[in-house]
Parts: structure tokens; sequence; C-alpha cells
């Protein structure tokens, strides 16, 4: 208990950076090279973007927030890439990493480096992995599930305060991975950990959830288990699927979907009204209902409306709100140094997507019943500097009613973005658009 007061004491600066809503930016296939793994990020392209949405709501002691690179201060976090959720080859094999930034400051005096490791993965490292099970199939086409994770250490000496920070990863098998979230005790979920991968500040760690200190690594072993689990049958992957399908209590509640940490909160828009909430369940019997008008749309998004071919338009529930989601690729490319985040999302809007939006909106169906827009712009960044190309998600969360009127122009742009949300690479910003045009 005291131990649980000192860490909320020292990490309480660190929610303020708390406030910025992720949403479900993701990786684009495009941006990948490797011809394999570009294939595995376009066929569980869908699971990953919810993936990375359900993160985003997960309620963590202390704010947790995906990202590209570990390691980052926290003033440094809100305009970082936070597509956090991709495939990557590790070791020959192929594993499926989410990376991110947790900002909890453990004290050094009350916690060894194993503890507060321990402390680490379980506040942080199986939330994540339950909402990365639960989305993906145990049968997905990867060896391993792994997370990396950054955090605080403060050490205070007679003359000064220091505050480090360590870097915890996991590698587990990925049978592994659906079986630590079945795992009710400590006992279990050690037993798993002693045959995985496992870092502390970039080398091997005998990480330990039942004692102080950490136990000595013996890499034979750990070696000799990745074989054996690989020599495994497939029918360990289908009694996981059956288990996870068969216990509703390893999916993410319906409280979790509509946390604080949701969309909900915003002052400007209310996405939680008074009916029954939306789950992603009533999106995928929406999208099979009406497979055949996204299809459509799909075909003549691609041909006029600068749609990606590796996410067509589908149905997603967003705290408890109905949404279409269709993703772009704007013609236009910006150099990151010449134009803040502000300037290129005012200019997306304005330039790419206004323009567009009232043929784009005949287009759609009038009986689809969902509730809002998320209008997802990809855009080329390419530095003067370097030359290398990258790229950013914008995307315009818009209501239905307002985003037709707008389109009638019986609205400004400026009162249509007032009552919805705009998010950079899953990190919501205000935009005004007279003072950063």
């Amino acid at each position: 208990m005291a131990g649980s007061r000192v860490l909320r004491v020292l990490g309480i600066l660190a929610i303020v950076f708390g406030s910025a809503i992720r949403a479900h930016a993701q990786v684009s296939p495009n941006e990948i090279l490797d011809p394999h793994l570009k294939e595995l990020e376009k066929e569980y392209f869908p699971q990953l973007k919810t993936i990375n949405q359900e993160i985003a709501r997960t309620s963590f002691p202390f704010p947790f927030y995906l990202s590209r690179v570990v390691g980052l201060d926290p003033a440094h976090q809100v305009e970082a890439d936070s597509r956090g959720l991709e495939f990557r080859r590790f070791q020959d094999r192929i594993i499926l990493i989410a990376t991110g930034n947790y900002n909890a400051a453990y004290d050094s005096k009350q916690f060894t480096r194993n503890e507060r490791a321990a402390r680490t993965f379980r506040d942080v490292f199986l939330p994540i992995l339950q909402v990365i099970t639960s989305n993906l199939p145990p049968d997905a086409d990867c060896d391993a599930i792994g997370i990396e994770v950054a955090f605080h250490v403060r050490d205070v000496a007679k003359t000064y305060d220091f505050e480090g920070r360590d870097i915890l990863v996991t590698v587990l098998d990925r049978k592994d991975a659906f079986q630590m979230v079945q795992e009710k005790d400590d006992n279990a979920r050690q037993e798993i950990l002693n045959r995985s991968l496992i870092y502390l500040g970039g080398q091997p760690y005998g990480l330990s959830l039942l004692d102080r200190d950490p136990f000595i690594v013996d890499p034979q072993a750990r070696s000799q288990s990745r074989k054996d689990q690989a020599a495994s049958t497939p029918e360990v992957s289908t009694s996981a699927s059956r288990l996870i399908r068969n216990n509703p209590n390893l999916l993410p509640s319906a409280s979790m979907a509509n946390s604080a940490a949701g969309m909900s909160d915003a002052p400007k828009v209310d996405l939680s009204q008074a009916k029954p909430a939306v789950t992603q369940t009533d999106a995928d019997r929406l999208q099979s209902q009406y497979q055949p008008q996204l299809d459509a749309l799909a075909k003549e998004g691609l041909a006029k409306f600068a749609f990606v071919d590796y996410d067509p338009p589908a149905f997603v529930a967003v705290s408890k709100q109905m949404v279409l989601q269709m993703t772009m690729k704007n013609t236009a490319r910006f150099d990151p140094e010449k134009a803040n985040i502000y300037k290129r999302a005012a200019q997306t809007f304005d330039l790419f997507l206004a323009p567009k939006m009232k043929d784009l909106l005949e287009q759609i169906p009038s009986e689809l019943p969902f509730d809002y827009y998320d209008f997802s712009v990809i855009n080329p960044l390419v530095s003067n500097t370097d030359g290398k190309e990258r790229s950013e998600a914008i995307e315009f969360l818009l209501p239905k009613t307002l985003a037709q009127k707008f389109a009638n122009a019986e609205i400004t742009n400026q009162e249509l973005l007032d009552k919805g949300q705009v998010l950079v690479n899953g990190v919501r910003i205000a935009l005004n658009l007279q003072l950063v045009e």
C-alpha cells in the first residue's frame, strides 16, 4: 500500500500529459518495404486499427502512449508518431510488436529494478496483451507477439533529483501470448515468462513476478523451449481459439470501451447519446448487411476520391456510436519542416477533403444507419533536408448530419470541425482554420 502511494505521488506530474486522445492511426502498408511484412499489414489492417483504438481507450494507472519511438520525454510525446503497432522481423521470426511510453515514475529506493519491471508488466503489458489477443486470431500468421515499453525511474540523492528511464521488452510465442491472458495467478504467468524472451535496458533479463530480485537467465533453456513450441501441433491454437470465444471475460468490456479515456469526454462533441451502446459486433453485423453497397463505394472511391486499396470503407464502433470509416491518400505532399501539424491539418481539410465532400457524400447510400464519418487522410511527408518520405494520418471524425449540411453550404468549415474531432497520428488537436492558414 505504501509503495502504491509513493508511485502515485511520483507519477502525478505525468498525468498532465494524459489528456490527449488516441485513436486507430496505423502504419500504412505502403510504408513497409519488406514484401511479406507488407502483405501481413494489409491482411490484418482492420484488426490493427481496432487494437490501436482499444489500447488508446484502456485505463492504465498512468498515461500510456503507443509510439514508434520509445524513451521519449512526456513533453515530446504529443507530436510523436503514435503508430506503435506493426509486424517486424526479429531473430529469424516474424513478430507483431506494440511499442510505447508509460508515464509512471518509480522511486528507485522503494522498488527494486525487478519490482519496477514486474509492476510495469502487470499494469501495462497484460492489458495490452489482452487487447491484442482479443482482436487477433490465435492462428495469425506470425511467430510471436512482442511488447516494448519505456518507463521512468526516479533516484533522489542528497543534492539532486535524477529521473532516468528503463525499457522493458517481452517477446512471447504466439500461443503463449494467448495462454498468458487466460492465466489467473503469477505462478502460471511466471512459467510462461521463463520460456520467453525478456530484455531490460537492452540486456536479457530474468523477470520474476514472484520475488524482489530477478532470476538468472538460462539462454539455452529458453532457446530449447522455443524450439519445442515451434514443434507443437496445430491443435494448440485451435484450443486457444475455442477458449477465447467461450470466455466473454477475455473480451474488452463495454465499460472499458466507453470509459473516461474514450472520445465521449470531448467538451464540444457528445458521442454518448441516450441510446443503447453500439458494439463492434453491431458494426460487423452492419458491415455484412451492407457489404455490396460498401464495395460499390470502395470502387468509386478508388476511381474518383483517392481511396486506398488496402483499407476499404468499413463500419466501426467508437464510444457507443456507429462510424463509417474511409481512408484516403492526399495528392499533395508536405515538408514537415515548413508546415506544423496544425497547418497541415488545415490544408488537408480545406484543399483536399472539403472539395471532395459533396460528391463523395452523394455516393454513400442514405439508408446506411450510422452516426459519424471518419475521414482518415494519409499525408505524404517529404523533408527537403534528407529527402526521406514518411507519412502521417489525419482523421476527421464528423457528425453525419453536419457533414451533409456543410456539403450543402449550410454551415462553414469551422462550424463543422468545432462539432467534430481532428486527430493527427491518433493525437487529438484543436484546429482553428483562420489562425493557422
